[in-house]
């Protein structure tokens, strides 16, 4: 709907569009311009005070008469000592800006308003992440403000190809998505399919960010726990996977910035393997991938040996429980697994004085009497807290809750069927992993599958920053 030349009516207008006098945090200002009149329409909460007064002071000092289409240009070239100022000639241009913080001034005899981005949203420190720290590197964290979060980006890519897009997901939230990519590295192929794709969601709110976006982007199937997207909170793993050609999806409202396409193999590496010497990081990493694989595979295939004991040879016979129990292996099992999550649950409801003496009671008390009640065995006890801590030994916690929801599906198939049940698992599981498709349809295995050697050894070993430098300057 176009604006009027009468503010009158544009006001009239607006109050039909918003709750202006309704809502008590939509303002709406009358003031002069000259002896023209004018109407500031704003957020409160979102503006900066102080450039607000000092741009409708200097308005109101000007002696101006009448205005034409051509000193409305004048005015801003001019008069209005701000840098963010656009021009809008319909309504629909001006509201989404408005409820996202901009101010909105309505001339009288004019057909156009103009916007002027004066907004300073409430925001909290850049702090290090709790889901990714390290011990050795930069201590700043991606914010709740996208414009922040851009800023931190761009200040290590300092690249002219580095660029963010920007786009509304949301009928109602109109939250706003910025795509960023490097324009000479980027896939362009695949930027499409994600710009079509943000374009043609149908969806009212971005209730959960970052978390609604990604299920609207992936098709998924519903037993498949895999992540296809990563999520992160550091700003030098953003900047580090867009020099690589990965998008950037950054939500407003979250910290977490989406980073696509990603394979399997981009869930096991940490910013903390690089702020490390080469031989040091490299152990981490086959520390990380041993800890992981034994969070798959630790209690199943106690199982499944302690249900073969007889046909082990004479150093493994030790495998197996040494005491009997009153409760099944299987579901000795099956009660700790619901056990570390009810820890883990509890932790996050806890304030954080109150985390550590609730771990040691939950975990050593009360594991301690159920042994000594006979509900437990200690084998199980032990082989369970090494799978647990090995899950959360993972960098991604997607990827950690993957590999749990895998190790208590094979646990059960174990437990009911032996040995056809632990073949089974692994097949059924295998053929998940191997079918699972990257955004973009690419393999979700690579560099294993199909295989690149050097892209393959790096995932094993963490490579010299010369090395790597002269490698990708080679290819290019």
């Amino acid at each position: 709907m176009q604006l009027s030349t009468k503010l009158a009516y544009n006001k009239q207008t607006l109050s039909k569009r918003l709750p202006i006098g309704k809502s008590f945090d939509i303002v709406g200002r009358d003031f002069n311009i000259g002896n023209i009149s004018a109407y500031l329409l704003f957020i409160d909460g979102f503006v900066k005070d102080q450039i607000l007064l000092f741009i409708i002071e200097r308005l109101q000092n000007l002696s101006i008469n009448k205005l034409n289409s051509e000193d409305i240009k004048k005015l801003i070239q001019k008069e209005i000592a701000y840098i963010e100022i656009t021009t809008f000639n319909n309504f629909e241009d001006m509201e989404t800006p408005l409820l996202s913080g901009a101010v909105a001034l309505f001339v009288d005899t004019q057909d156009k308003g103009i916007i002027l981005d004066v907004r300073e949203y409430p925001v909290r420190g850049p702090q290090e992440p709790d889901l990714e720290k390290v011990t050795r590197g930069p201590r700043d964290g991606l914010v709740e403000t996208i414009i922040f979060n851009t800023a931190l980006i761009r200040r290590r890519v300092r690249d002219p190809n580095l660029i963010f897009e920007i786009t509304n997901v949301g009928t109602q939230s109109r939250s706003d998505v910025a795509i960023g990519y490097i324009d000479n590295v980027v896939d362009h192929e695949l930027l499409k399919q994600i710009k079509d794709k943000l374009n043609n969601i149908n969806v009212n709110a971005l209730v959960m960010a970052e978390k609604t976006l990604a299920e609207l982007l992936i098709d998924k199937k519903w037993y498949n726990p895999l992540p296809q997207i990563r999520f992160t909170e550091r700003p030098d793993v953003v900047a580090a996977h867009l020099y690589e050609g990965h998008i950037a999806l950054i939500v407003d409202t979250s910290p977490s910035v989406m980073l696509l396409p990603v394979t399997i193999f981009h869930f096991t590496q940490h910013a903390e393997d690089y702020y490390q010497y080469p031989m040091v990081g490299t152990y981490l990493k086959w520390i990380r991938f041993i800890a992981m694989f034994l969070a798959f595979i630790m209690t199943p295939l106690w199982l499944f040996l302690v249900y073969n004991v007889d046909k082990l040879p004479s150093f493994l016979q030790f495998i197996g429980p040494k005491k009997s129990s009153s409760i099944p292996l299987l579901l000795q099992f099956i009660i700790l697994e619901f056990g570390i999550d009810f820890l883990r649950l509890a932790s996050i409801h806890t304030p954080n004085a109150l985390t550590t003496p609730m771990g040691i009671i939950g975990g050593l008390l009360l594991g301690n009497l159920a042994v000594q009640v006979g509900w437990f065995v200690p084998e199980t006890i032990l082989y369970m807290a090494i799978a647990g801590i090995g899950t959360f030994a993972s960098p991604c916690i997607e990827f950690g809750m993957a590999i749990r929801m895998f190790r208590l599906f094979l646990l059960v198939l174990t437990g009911l069927f032996k040995n056809i049940g632990f073949v089974t698992g692994i097949i059924i599981i295998s053929i998940i992993v191997c079918t699972t498709k990257t955004f973009g349809k690419h393999s979700y295995l690579w560099p294993l599958i199909p295989f690149d050697k050097s892209a393959f050894l790096n995932v094993f070993l963490r490579r010299p920053i010369p090395e790597m430098s002269k490698r990708k300057s080679t290819k290019q």
